[in-house]
């Protein structure tokens, strides 16, 4: 997953006063996903020298090229005879060195911040081979305001009490915003909430039963250790089904239900009430379903539709753009046309169907990707009609329908369609494994965590990170017990800023993107099923439409980096905010 893989410390010394140096050039590194490197040529005199130079990212990035040589295979071995006490001297030197340099180079790094309007590449794309776009409706074209996760909440919770009968006092629970990040995985017969990186490990200290979380100990002991078996974790779309004990929740309108879950279980937990937690799995998945399709969402945001939906004057914008640019546009969702057309007529206005070839409503994705047998039925005024449908005409509404049928009517088929989504699997995964459409991911909390990375707290405290996991690194090798007692206490420290760096986005589940080190299962997914991603579609105004996107060449484990002009791929001009 290379564009989303951060590096790794690498500091190998041959010599003491290379160590600034390399500190510096791997903080370059660390805040531009350039990979990792060491040194072997064209020394700085001081400190000083280096700061002044390292202004920007271009000049960060041309006096790493100067000072790259050949990648180290091995790390740094030095055996002398010195007594006990000069080596516990030494390498408590070596450590308030390298944390005064990281230190130093954090104002550097905070002027190399990126911008959380920039999208970013996985996969290179040129605008100029796109003549058509399609965009899902939710969280892509439409934007929803906390109100209505804590509506979703309420109304489910109200459900599983007056129609699964459910205890009453579950009534005291509300929604709790920030509790839940989406990506995380639920086991539906342990009732275990947490979040498993890209090799199916799990992430101790992020596993919850109820709102309480689950020590590390009986977690390893509940899975045999921390990694989850293939054949338990969710299937293809995140679902928990075909012997699968995991649910994965990938879309922003799982947050209410994850919430949900919680606070049943933590109920249940507290009034000491033996349940079956399977049968609350699926009471919970039918009432947030029964949200939707008996249309008690859709009603009370169409309502009171200001309180909902953020008015979405940029997304008038890029669709505007897009029309002015000559190029096709379509909607594929799967909520029904009342609802969409109101939505609509607020973001962009009354006249919103003039801007897309084709509408297709309640599609019932990801199904209308993969299932042939669903044919297209056309929505008018006065219903739903039965008349065989043999074009597909712009003014119409449809509705269901499948891919195979839309791409016979429309022969819109290959890299020449951008389709626009917030599901991974729901929106994107087909399209991609099957149909061979590009891809966008729309993902709004990208926004936030990238302002957190750009604050000085995370810059200092993720730097020091590096630094400190470089430094236990190197210094494993001194195998006397007075040296492997200095070791064990920075590792101790390690293991205390790493939660502390997971707090820094979300107390509870740390970060969408990031384990302690590796990318999350969600990342995993993300670089694999979507060409591009970014915040919002708004993002697109920064880009004329003969745009690439370049993904970043971040090394490989083996590779040596020798190409710092890719630093700057991916971005507007450059991912940093001037």
């Amino acid at each position: 997953m290379p564009p989303l893989s951060l590096p790794r410390m690498c500091i190998f010394r041959y010599k003491n006063k290379d160590s600034f140096q390399g500190l510096a050039t791997w903080c370059s590194a660390i805040h531009t996903d350039c990979g990792t490197w060491s040194l072997s040529s064209g020394r700085l005199s001081n400190k000083a020298q280096f700061l002044k130079t390292t202004s920007d990212s271009v000049s960060l990035a041309r006096t790493a090229r100067q000072v790259w040589g050949r990648r180290s295979t091995t790390p740094y071995m030095c055996y002398t005879t010195s007594s006990n006490d000069d080596r516990t001297d030494w390498l408590w030197s070596e450590y308030n060195e390298i944390k005064s340099q990281t230190e130093a180079l954090v104002p550097v790094i905070l002027r190399n911040s990126v911008n959380p309007d920039t999208i970013f590449a996985n996969n290179e794309m040129s605008l100029h081979d796109i003549e058509i776009y399609g965009f899902d409706y939710d969280y892509t074209l439409a934007f929803y305001s906390s109100h209505l996760h804590t509506l979703i909440f309420n109304i489910a919770r109200d459900i599983l009490i007056e129609e699964h009968r459910y205890p009453e006092g579950l009534r005291e629970y509300e929604y709790i915003p920030n509790f839940v990040v989406r990506g995380l995985h639920y086991d539906v017969q342990k009732a275990l909430l947490m979040k498993i990186d890209a090799f199916h490990y799990i992430q101790l200290g992020t596993v919850y039963r109820g709102l309480h979380p689950v020590p590390d100990k009986e977690v390893i002991a509940m899975y045999e250790g921390s990694h989850v078996p293939l054949e338990i974790m969710s299937d293809f779309y995140g679902k928990s089904s075909h012997g699968h004990t995991m649910k994965q929740f990938m879309d922003i309108f799982s947050l209410p239900e994850m919430n949900l879950l919680c606070c049943v279980n933590d109920y249940f937990m507290k009034h000491n009430i033996d349940y079956e937690p399977v049968h609350l799995y699926k009471d919970v998945k039918q009432a947030i379903g029964d949200v939707h399709v008996k249309g008690k969402m859709y009603r009370a945001v169409e309502a009171d539709i200001e309180k909902y939906i953020c008015y979405g004057e940029q997304t008038h914008a890029v669709l505007k753009k897009l029309s002015e640019n000559g190029k096709k546009m379509f909607l594929i969702t799967n909520s029904p046309f009342d609802f969409v057309d109101r939505g609509m007529n607020y973001i962009v206005g009354k006249d919103w169907r003039d801007l897309f070839d084709i509408v297709i409503v309640q599609a019932d994705k990801p199904g209308f990707f993969n299932d042939r047998r669903k044919p297209f039925r056309r929505v008018t005024d006065r219903g739903v009609l039965w008349d065989r449908i043999h074009h597909l005409e712009k003014g119409q509404i449809y509705k269901q329908g499948n891919l195979y049928e839309f791409l016979r009517l429309t022969g819109w088929m290959g890299n020449k369609v951008l389709y626009f989504g917030d599901h991974i699997y729901s929106d994107l995964a087909d399209l991609t494994l099957r149909h061979g459409w590009r891809t966008g991911a729309i993902i709004p909390e990208l926004r936030k965590e990238i302002k957190i990375m750009n604050t000085e707290e995370y810059i200092h405290t993720m730097s020091w990170l590096q630094g400190l996991t470089g430094l236990v690194e190197r210094m494993q090798v001194y195998r006397d017990p007075a040296s492997q007692a200095v070791v064990q206490q920075w590792i101790e420290e390690r293991e205390d800023i790493r939660s502390r760096t997971k707090d820094i986005f979300n107390s509870q589940f740390g970060s969408l993107f990031r384990t302690y080190h590796n990318p999350t299962y969600f990342s995993r997914r993300l670089s694999r099923f979507a060409d591009i991603y970014m915040a919002s579609i708004s993002c697109l105004l920064n880009y004329d439409l003969q745009h690439t996107f370049f993904p970043r060449r971040t090394p490989l484990q083996h590779e040596a980096s020798l190409w710092p002009e890719q630093c700057s791929a991916g971005g507007v001009g450059a991912p940093h905010l001037s």
